[in-house]
């Protein structure tokens, strides 16, 4: 059986200000963006996006790159918000911390 590795694990939400009140297009564009970031997984919910590496780079390239798909169609400002979970004495991952509540 493989060994786990230690993953970073973040929520990640990003808000174009003076955008109007619907955002998904700038959203969709926010995630197409970290999609293409090669080590990450994620998982969008309903108020923000889970990521997980096991690099955190990863996880502020996926941050960084957002900001720049904002840029690009046009946002004048741009919020975001990023709470990191780097646990480093034991493997768990997204699926292993649902697991542990849900069952």
């Amino acid at each position: 059986m493989p060994r786990k590795s230690i993953v970073t694990i973040a929520e990640f939400s990003i808000h174009p200000i003076g955008s109007g009140t619907s955002v998904s297009k700038e959203v969709k564009a926010a995630l197409r963006s970290i999609a293409k970031v090669k080590g990450l997984k994620f998982q969008v919910t309903p108020m923000a996006t889970v990521l997980e590496s096991t690099d955190l780079r990863k996880i502020l390239r996926a941050v960084e790159v957002s900001h720049e798909a904002l840029q690009r169609l046009g946002s004048k400002r741009i919020s975001s918000m990023l709470r990191i979970d780097q646990r480093l004495d034991k493997p768990r991952t997204m699926r292993d911390k649902v697991r542990s509540v849900v069952g």
